[in-house]
């Protein structure tokens, strides 16, 4: 992995324009350059103020990804116990030649735990994103997911990004990920194709 240091976002570019009159920075970004255009991000998921901010790199983001996934390991650990304890219940009361609606039944329990896993999987990764433009991991490291202008993406573009864009970044060897560690914009291929951008806020 080639050496990985913090790389600042470029800052407004200076007005060519003798005539131009020159304007004055407010909180909410206006009267800035748009040589990048996420040269302001906000700390706060529902402020307007802008700070600048610098592109997280892979290993701060795979860090952010770990405890991530220990969190809805343990969240993992809990719905399984309970539905494994359901299913061992029905598999003790099942009769040695189990019935078609007794096959079914036990069919049911282990499909409703991996769809209720699915969900808890996508309304973290989604809601959590869309509403605070970050998940606990990344919030933990004081990371955030921007979109093009600096801001908290919107929960379609959430959507895009965390369910279609991280399962192409994981399909191919997990190179979309692996991306980040060499792209200029350190964006994987889930952040290329929802145009997002992961930022250290502190």
């Amino acid at each position: 992995m080639p050496n990985e240091e913090n790389q600042s976002i470029p800052g407004p570019a200076a007005s060519t324009d003798p005539m131009s009159e020159p304007q004055a920075p407010t909180s909410s970004g206006e009267g800035r350059g748009t040589a990048d255009p996420i040269a302001s991000v906000t700390k706060d998921p529902t402020a307007q103020s802008a700070v600048t901010g610098e592109y997280a790199g892979f290993w701060i983001r795979l860090l952010a990804a770990i405890i991530d996934g220990f969190i809805l390991g343990i969240i993992g650990f809990i719905i399984m116990a309970i539905f494994g304890g359901l299913f061992g219940t029905a598999m003790v009361t099942a009769p040695e030649e189990p019935s078609v609606v007794t096959t079914s039944f036990l069919a049911g329990i282990f499909g409703t735990m991996q769809l209720l896993l699915w969900a808890i999987d996508i309304a973290y990764f989604v809601g959590l994103t869309g509403t605070y433009g970050a998940t606990l991991g990344k919030m933990v490291l004081g990371l955030r997911v921007v979109g093009t202008n600096g801001q908290k993406i919107s929960f379609g573009k959430a959507a895009l990004r965390e369910i279609i864009g991280k399962w192409i970044s994981a399909i191919v060897f997990c190179l979309g990920y692996l991306w980040v560690a060499f792209d200029e914009k350190k964006q994987g291929w889930h952040d290329k194709i929802a145009g997002t951008y992961v930022v250290k806020v502190r």
